[in-house]
């Protein structure tokens, strides 16, 4: 009688596990809701190649873009929330609860953060001619100059011009901001000294800092950089507590059941651990840190709240 009831019992636990769909049982998607080539989109392909070989399925990065990003990051709000689709963003994704205006989607509410997956400080560059070596002395010749040094960006709304606002406000120092239309040219304004410094990826001004044409003053990290270990920090060379990242990571249509995002949380965490592919995304100036879903959400409404403090207090409008 016990070997039946314990059989029984057996039987019955099993049963629940048996109905558990398999996952991933299809391809996979991965939306990238901007062009190819950028810093997002080689991520995504290296983390995608990676993670085939993990799950068993193909994994296929799709380039969706339009509108800032808001026409693939609708694509995947919308799509079912079945474990084959899945959205690769920037913290970008955090302002556009503030700064974008009639999304048809609802950021906090619509998309399911699944894993971190990298994070990367921006580089503060400034124009040689610039009487500052270090933040601290930027910060001095600012407010001694009120309204005449001008930062750069890729446009309104954009990373750079954020983190210029939080720059300038936590310096307490009157900065001009000075779109461009994209990183380029605003890095051109800056070697022509039309402008005093931007925020930019390392990856974007590391060859101008090494050919002497912008001078490095720090990184806006907690830690140095491994690509530029001789620049310091902001919060060490002249604004102690100022840190401020990007990241990337994947997110999934709402409703996404538990299990599949754990499982997919998982396999990110093993991708971006592996000493190879850990190589070519510090080559590419980003430092591997997968998060979970629980502390990537957490991440995803303190940067919505930080920016939302930034943008009115700066009273940032889109153009």
């Amino acid at each position: 009688m016990r070997l039946i009831a314990a059989g029984a019992a057996t039987a019955g636990l099993a049963a629940p596990a048996l109905a558990q769909p398999r996952w991933p049982d299809r391809p996979i998607r991965i939306v990238v809701p901007y062009p190819p080539g950028g810093s997002t989109d080689p991520v995504a392909r290296l983390l995608a190649q990676d993670l085939q070989a993990r799950l068993g399925q193909p994994v296929v990065v799709e380039n969706r873009a339009g509108a800032a990003g808001s026409i693939g990051t609708e694509a995947v709000a919308r799509a079912a929330p079945d474990g084959t689709t899945f959205l690769f963003h920037t913290s970008v994704l955090a302002t556009e609860p503030s700064f974008k205006q009639n999304l048809p989607y609802n950021v906090l509410t619509d998309l399911a953060p699944v894993s971190l997956a990298v994070t990367g400080p921006y580089l503060l560059v400034v124009n040689p001619t610039l009487p500052a070596r270090d933040v601290g002395e930027l910060i001095a010749f600012a407010r001694a100059n009120p309204g005449r040094v001008n930062f750069g960006s890729a446009g309104t709304g954009s990373s750079g011009h954020l983190i210029g606002e939080l720059f300038a406000l936590r310096a307490g120092a009157q900065m001009v901001h000075v779109p461009y239309r994209g990183g380029g040219p605003s890095v051109t304004a800056l070697m022509q000294n039309e402008i005093q410094f931007i925020f930019d990826t390392i990856p974007g001004s590391r060859g101008l800092v090494e050919e002497g044409r912008l001078r490095a003053l720090a990184v806006t990290g907690r830690e140095r950089a491994p690509l530029l270990p001789r620049v310091p920090t902001i919060g060490e060379s002249g604004l102690p507590d100022f840190a401020n990242e990007f990241w990337l990571g994947l997110l999934a249509p709402a409703r996404l059941p538990a299990e599949i995002g754990a499982r997919m949380s998982a396999a990110v965490a093993e991708a971006v651990a592996e000493p190879a592919l850990r190589d070519r995304l510090l080559a590419l100036g980003m430092v591997p840190r997968a998060l979970p879903p629980e502390a990537f959400a957490a991440v995803l409404r303190a940067d919505i709240a930080e920016w939302r403090d930034v943008i009115t207090r700066a009273n940032i409008r889109a153009e």
